[in-house]
């Protein structure tokens, strides 16, 4: 379970951050999977700056446990 926390973590993080980068300069165009998440969904089209930064920190929040949890 801890390898899947910090897996899946580790990709939100990745993928969140690049939103992000993406949002601010335009960089990172070949990573459009959290593109599609904004475009797609109504609510978080207007919002897609703060989606990625809420996706980061998930992504963040999960490698944390997984690194917490102790086995």
């Amino acid at each position: 379970m801890k390898k899947i926390l910090e897996s899946v973590g580790g990709v939100l993080l990745v993928l969140g951050s690049a939103g992000v980068i993406r949002e601010l300069t335009g960089w990172f165009p070949f990573l459009g999977f959290t593109e599609r998440l904004t475009e797609n969904v109504g609510l978080l089209r207007e919002q897609a700056l703060f989606t990625h930064v809420v996706i980061a920190v998930v992504g963040f929040v999960m490698v944390m446990i997984g690194e917490s949890r102790s086995r």
